[in-house]
């Protein structure tokens, strides 16, 4: 019975073998060549299929633009919240998705130009000989690719290819897409350029540029993209602050088409110039508006008390009734103009919040000075609801968020509360003014009212003149700097340089980057397969692993069989495994030699595990006893698994069995083979004890006859790591091979012999490396044995390597 302690896999821990890594790693060379041809091939077909990546840049400044027309009365100015943040209020506007969605609609970026590349679509926008106009109130075709094949000059065809029963439509003024019912197949259908194309999944009309060239016979594509993706896409835009200077910003983006990166990075600082010149302007529209109706009125007014005046004046001596009221009528009328001012103010105040409880729209709000009133939190937050209110209006026509617009209100909001308390507090401040001015226009018409009656009527009619004529001047003077400041306005927003297309630009595909990765990748790859193999792998390959493994010493290495039978050493005598048998021969010679084993020499040949080649040894062992003319017998003692006599072209229906049960003698169990000196005595019919019939009386007897008759005898038993059958018959034994075989047996089988061997159950072993083979050519030569290597020339017959072809012709035969 085995003991549990033979099965441990290692008696000693091992270091890691680094040498016989790396020639375990020379091994799998066609893995590495294999590994590194698909890689780069895998990086040439990306090189080639990728499209390139080209890099735009444009440059502006932002500049603190002072009107050279305001005065230190006009106020008709817009603030952007100060110098100090312009540039980061710039940067945001460029990134926002406000902005890009804004100047994505503008250029109808969503629409792609295509051309059928070698394998993929490439984008030519700004190449091809037409562009399209189309219905953002219906349905466009979404992703798929629309092929337009122009038939002439003045037709093409739309050809869709259609895979399901339904598709799907973006409404690109809603934002929203739709399912439309489309029969499968192809779709084709002759349209003239300029008609309008009305299908239930496309709208629009095509049109050819100013000088097309030739495009008779020429197929481009269109293809409908999402609007929210293709903003989404945009929103990418690189917006930087130079480091040297802070007033300048830098804008690049990256894409397939220089051309529509241009126009895109150009589109975007004029959409953003634009709507910071009108912002500036929207006070003076507003202004001269307001002034405009206000002069209506009051032009009427002034011709209605000049013509007062003049009916007066008739047929009176104006100078006498004039006589001493000039200095009173001079302090009416600046009493009357400074109660008008703040009867301006008042009435601004009160229709401003007014405007602001009961409207939504403030693009129309007048400048609050052109009522004279200059508080500064009033102007800016007038200013504020101007712009979130133009703001608002722009992107009625591109966003499509409700979120967005919800959050913009709220600003809005937030913004005309703090609006209308600064109202209220204004008011009250100048309620005040208003009853003190007023007391003193009471105390001068007091005055007045003890002039004569005639003179007092002249004081009343040209006070009201004064006052209409002086308010008229004021708004004539005011609309008159609002037009100034309107002319004479510019953007704060100037480009240093245009995007333009001057060549170059090209970012990648980083070719070279992809063959650096490759080849790391083709070498990597088989290389921890490699490294995974050889951690998992528990086979002995060489003789190193035996000789970490355990004491016992290595007799001999036999290569690879290169027969068709097992008869390897007699069908070719000189080649370099029969030498390895007769090297393995003379050590046995000098092992029995010092054993002082003198007459008939026993060896036994046994393996851990059946297919190690244990019979393969034990016949050719016999074959290079029987060459030097000894008479050698082979017996077969592996009486569960009989294999011996097939080789030798003999019949296995009588053996050993049947003379350890006493039905035959030695002479009649002994079969004689076509090897001089060699006999062979089979195992028999396969007995139900063969534990039994090793260990009885009668295989002593055996053993002590056969050495009567025979100089060697080898006895080719049991596997000793499957059964006990060998460890019985090893008393019989002057000397025990133990076969291992490369890539066959495991290195946790040696533990058992091991403990076999210090138990003293198998005595005077030695280890035979069978199969060997030496993939890298490193070490044993030729791979057959010790010593012979490149020099081996002339003193054993080496037999040329079998091509691909013949390997397979053999297997074929084999087969049949």
């Amino acid at each position: 019975m085995l003991d549990p302690k033979d099965f441990t896999l290692f008696e000693n821990q091992n270091n890691f073998d680094f040498k016989g890594f790396l020639l375990k790693i020379a091994s799998y060379w066609k893995w590495f060549i294999v590994s590194l041809i698909i890689a780069f091939t895998i990086a040439y077909q990306v090189n080639i299929r990728k499209e390139k990546i080209y890099g735009m840049e444009a440059s502006i400044v932002v500049k603190d633009e002072n009107n050279p027309f305001f005065t230190s009365n006009t106020s008709l100015v817009f603030n952007w919240g100060g110098t100090s943040d312009k540039v980061q209020t710039v940067i945001n506007t460029l990134k926002s998705r406000t902005h890009n969605e804004y100047v994505v609609d503008k250029l109808q970026y969503y629409i792609d130009y295509l051309k059928q590349g070698e394998y993929t679509f490439q984008d030519v926008y700004g190449e091809v000989p037409f562009y399209i106009a189309i219905d953002k109130n219906k349905g466009q075709l979404a992703g798929i690719p629309v092929q337009i094949k122009f038939l002439n000059e003045k037709e093409y065809e739309l050809i869709i290819p259609f895979g399901e029963t339904s598709v799907t439509t973006f409404n690109y003024a809603a934002n929203t897409t739709q399912n439309v019912a489309v029969v499968p197949g192809n779709f084709v259908k002759r349209y003239k350029v300029g008609e309008t194309v009305q299908l239930p999944f496309l709208n629009f009309k095509l049109f050819i540029t100013d000088n097309p060239g030739m495009y008779t016979g020429n197929d481009y594509y269109i293809r409908f993209n999402s609007f929210d993706a293709t903003v989404g896409g945009y929103k990418g835009l690189n917006v930087e602050v130079d480091t040297k200077a802070a007033s300048i910003i830098r804008l690049s983006l990256q894409g397939t088409n220089k051309k529509r990166l241009v126009d895109y990075l150009n589109a975007t600082v004029e959409v953003l110039r634009k709507k910071q010149l009108d912002s500036k302007n929207q006070f003076a529209k507003n202004t001269i508006a307001f002034i405009d109706s206000t002069l209506i009125a009051m032009e009427g007014q002034l011709k209605n008390s000049e013509k007062e005046l003049k009916d007066f004046r008739k047929d009176k001596n104006v100078f006498q009734l004039q006589g001493g009221g000039e200095k009173l009528t001079e302090k009416l009328t600046d009493f009357d103009i400074e109660k008008d001012a703040i009867a301006r103010k008042m009435n601004y105040y009160n229709s401003l919040s007014n405007y602001l409880v009961s409207s939504t729209d403030y693009s129309k709000l007048p400048a609050p000075t052109v009522a004279g009133i200059e508080d500064p939190n009033i102007v800016m937050n007038v200013a504020k609801l101007i712009q979130f209110s133009r703001e608002r209006s722009e992107m009625a026509y591109s966003v499509k968020s409700q979120k967005i617009f919800e959050e913009f209100d709220n600003q809005m909001d937030a913004t005309k509360r703090v609006l209308l308390e600064n109202i209220n507090s204004a008011k009250n401040a100048i309620k005040i003014d208003l009853g003190v001015i007023n007391r003193r226009i009471g105390e001068a018409e007091s005055t007045i009212k003890q002039l004569p009656e005639e003179q007092q009527e002249l004081l009343k009619i040209t006070r009201k003149y004064d006052l209409n004529d002086n308010i008229y001047s004021t708004f004539l003077q005011k609309r008159s700097e609002a037009d100034i400041v309107k002319a004479s306005n510019v953007s704060d927003i100037e480009f240093i340089d245009a995007a333009k297309d001057v060549g170059g630009g090209l970012l990648g595909p980083k070719t070279s980057v992809n063959y650096i990765l490759a080849l790391l990748l083709g070498i990597l790859i088989p290389l921890l397969i490699a490294f995974a193999i050889t951690l998992l792998d528990t086979s002995i390959h060489n003789t190193e692993d035996i000789e970490k493994l355990t004491s016992i010493p290595i007799i001999g290495v036999v290569g690879k069989k290169n027969t068709e039978t097992n008869m390897a050493v007699f069908e070719r005598p000189k080649s370099p495994l029969s030498e390895s048998f007769r090297s393995i021969r003379s050590s046995l010679q000098f092992l029995y030699k010092k054993q002082k084993v003198d007459g008939t020499k026993t060896l036994m040949v046994t393996s851990s595990v059946g297919g190690e080649g244990k019979t393969f040894c034990s016949i050719n062992m016999a074959t290079v006893f029987a060459l030097s003319e000894k008479k050698t017998v082979i017996v077969g003692l592996d009486l569960r698994k009989p294999r011996i006599f097939g080789d030798f072209n003999i019949e296995n229906n009588i053996g050993v069995v049947n003379y350890l049960i006493g039905q035959k003698t030695i002479g009649e169990i002994v079969q004689h083979t076509h090897v001089p000196y060699l006999d062979v005595i089979t195992s028999g019919p396969i007995p139900p004890n063969p534990a039994e019939l090793i260990i009885s009386q009668a295989m002593k007897e055996m053993i002590e006859e056969l050495k009567t008759i025979y100089d060697y005898i080898i006895l080719d038993t049991s596997p000793v790591g499957l059964v006990s059958d060998a460890l019985e018959l090893a008393q019989y034994c002057d000397a025990t091979i133990y076969v291992v075989r490369q890539n066959i047996t495991k290195k946790g089988m040696l533990a058992i012999v091991n403990e076999k061997h210090r138990r003293g159950e198998l005595n005077n072993i030695s280890i035979v490396l069978n199969g060997y083979e030496s993939k890298a050519k490193y070490g044993y030569g030729y791979g057959y044995g010790y010593g012979y290597g490149t020099y081996a020339n002339g003193y054993v017959e080496t037999e040329k390597e079998k091509t691909l072809w013949e390997k397979i012709k053999t297997q074929i035969f084999k087969k049949k």
